[in-house]
């Protein structure tokens, strides 16, 4: 059975609302790493989301009914492309002979997530979209001050 309907590309609120769902969610995680001073803010978190929607929905709109298949194909291609992109966020550097150090992986599962959450709402998976962009912002808070105020906390991202 499958967990997604037809979109008929004539219904424009509809996709709007998919649209603009996750253009939310990716602005809510975005802010989260804009005010933390990360490389991949805003602007990069709203993007990835939207690109996200837009690739799921393309075999929505085109295949009446959608096949398994083919959202299986593009959810699987907008994961692995994503993952590139957050492999970009991942630094790493050496500080005088020490152990290397690895920087920006919560960046880059945060990009990763964000595409997830993107084609969720994509999907018209709205409570998982939702729910879920309110989990990775959570984690993004409050999980660092919670590292901190138990001393666990490595600046390293």
């Amino acid at each position: 059975m499958n967990a997604v309907s037809h979109l008929n590309a004539q219904d424009g609120l509809q996709v709007l609302l998919r649209l603009l769902i996750a253009v939310l969610g990716g602005g809510l995680i975005g802010w989260n790493r804009q005010i933390e001073g990360k490389p991949a803010g805003l602007r990069t978190h709203m993007l990835v989301s939207l690109g996200s929607a837009i690739i799921v929905m393309m075999p929505l709109q085109t295949n009446d009914p959608p096949s398994d298949e083919a959202m299986s194909r593009v959810i699987q291609g907008v994961a692995t492309g994503v993952g590139f992109l957050g492999a970009g966020e991942i630094l790493h550097q050496s500080r005088q002979g020490d152990k290397p150090v690895v920087k920006g992986l919560t960046s880059a599962a945060a990009i990763w997530t964000t595409a997830a959450l993107g084609m969720t709402a994509g999907c018209g998976l709205w409570l998982t979209s939702l729910m879920g962009t309110l989990l990775v912002w959570a984690i993004l808070t409050w999980v660092k001050r919670l590292e901190q105020a138990i001393g666990v906390r490595t600046d390293r991202d």
